[in-house]
């Protein structure tokens, strides 16, 4: 299950985190601003990887699909996290985009096993 996989908790743990630090943004910011888009795109990579993990291997091309958006989903966070950087909202986001980084490959390779048929969600 997807709850068992290391790349889920630490994707979940981050987009707690990155949730609790947004809220501290200007209140223009908070909805629909840079600080909803960073807490939608965090909490995006751990709901893409719960969907993966919800097809079954008859459909394979589904899970793949949901893999690739879940990187897409870290991709947009880290730069969400780098504007958020530039604005002076946040002062140090070195270590998020650096856990984001790690999250990303860990997704890569699982993208990879998928796309070889070796490993299943």
């Amino acid at each position: 299950m997807y709850h068992d996989l290391v790349v889920y908790k630490k994707a979940y743990q981050l987009a707690l985190e990155i949730h609790s630090e947004s809220l501290g943004f200007p209140k223009y910011e908070q909805y629909g601003g840079m600080a909803d888009q960073l807490r939608r795109s965090s909490k995006s990579v751990v709901a893409n990887l719960v969907e993966a993990s919800s097809y079954s291997t008859d459909y394979p091309r589904r899970e793949f699909s949901q893999i690739i958006q879940s990187i897409g989903s870290k991709d947009e966070t880290v730069l969400w996290l780098k504007l958020s950087k530039d604005l002076a909202y946040m002062k140090n986001t070195d270590d998020y985009i650096e856990r984001y980084e790690e999250i990303g490959r860990m997704l890569y390779g699982l993208k990879e096993s998928r796309k070889h048929g070796r490993e299943n969600l």
